[in-house]
């Protein structure tokens, strides 16, 4: 299934990263915590999230992660792209007639559909439903009306 493993672990990355970088920046430690993975299992995913212009990243001790562009310029498509990238390994049997004429095409057909509708939907509409499930983190600081 086209939504499994690193694809669905980049939406995860991201939509971690829209909700806890505010003006700042995220650790790759803290979205690794919060996810329950390992730090180094992140970086195959930051990276080319990174490449591809989805996020921005800053080195140092105050480094991290941030979103490149408002939430509603970002689409699921192109975060599934950006981990997808890149030719896979052929399977035996992937250079007989049957694959290269019919399985393989008929493949790329409908991972290009499936890709399309997730092109339609954008970080902002998965932010606001982590919102409506109550996922949103707490404010840093209470915030103070005192004049």
């Amino acid at each position: 299934m086209l939504l499994q493993g690193r694809p669905a672990l980049a939406i995860a990355v991201v939509v971690d990263v829209a909700l806890h970088g505010g003006r700042g920046t995220v650790s790759a430690a803290d979205i690794a915590e919060r996810l329950g993975l390992a730090r180094r299992g992140l970086e195959p995913i930051l990276q080319p999230l990174s490449r591809a212009g989805v996020l921005n990243s800053t080195r140092g001790p105050s480094g991290g992660y941030r979103l490149a562009r408002p939430r509603r310029g970002i689409s699921v498509g192109e975060i599934i792209r950006a981990v997808i990238a890149g030719k896979e390994e052929a399977d035996e049997g992937e250079s007989s007639p049957l694959f290269t004429q019919v399985v393989a095409p008929f493949w790329a057909e409908m991972e290009e559909e499936t890709l399309a509708r997730f092109d339609a939907i954008t970080l902002d509409r998965l932010v606001r439903r982590a919102a409506t499930a109550g996922l949103t983190p707490a404010p840093s600081e209470p915030i103070s009306f005192v004049i």
